[in-house]
């Protein structure tokens, strides 16, 4: 969920994730190897908003919040078909990625203390992080293998809080979108 692979996650972070499994077969062997995430134990993903809330902060009050902000979204599909670089990552691009956004805008209006990637970044770029400080050879020879193994397509209907108990991160909650 962390862009920066000199970051080290904490107990107690949070963040919301839409979990895109049809990703992992393509992508699985390289984010085990080259994405702190997935070593970690986050999926093959999209962030929605990191971190979020303090897992102490994550009650049923805000739970309900929570399905009510992520609810009132509709479901959606997303295309996958090419690469994209961030600095320093490697990422399969969704599109479109309008819901993506929205999700993201709501949450972070809703909860404006848990800004996206912690305000670190101005501008929202939802991506599928396959992996972090490498070279740009190894990056040519990851994209030419998924080049292979693109396109598909993946249906979002819920937003998963995954937690990080100080080893590995685990899913908390699942919040249904609207169908």
């Amino acid at each position: 969920m962390a862009d920066d692979s000199s970051s080290t996650f904490q107990a107690g972070q949070t963040g919301l994730i839409v979990r895109i499994p049809e990703a992992e077969s393509a992508v699985r062997a390289w984010r085990e190897r080259l994405d702190p995430s997935a070593r970690a134990g986050v999926p093959a993903h999209v962030t929605v908003l990191f971190p979020f809330l303090d897992e102490s902060r994550i009650d049923s009050l805000a739970s309900s919040a929570l399905a009510d902000v992520l609810g009132s979204h509709q479901a959606f599909d997303l295309r996958f078909e090419r690469c994209g670089r961030l600095p320093e990552v490697l990422h399969l691009v969704p599109e479109p990625d309008t819901q993506l956004r929205q999700l993201t805008e709501a949450i972070a209006d809703r909860w404006p203390e848990a800004p996206p990637y912690g305000g670190k970044f101005t501008e929202i770029v939802p991506h599928l992080t396959i992996a972090q400080g490498q070279d740009d050879a190894v990056l040519e020879e990851i994209e030419a293998d998924l080049l292979g193994r693109l396109p598909f397509t993946s249906h979002v209907s819920s937003v998963e809080l995954m937690v990080h108990d100080g080893t590995k991160w685990q899913e908390r909650a699942s919040f249904a979108l609207g169908e």
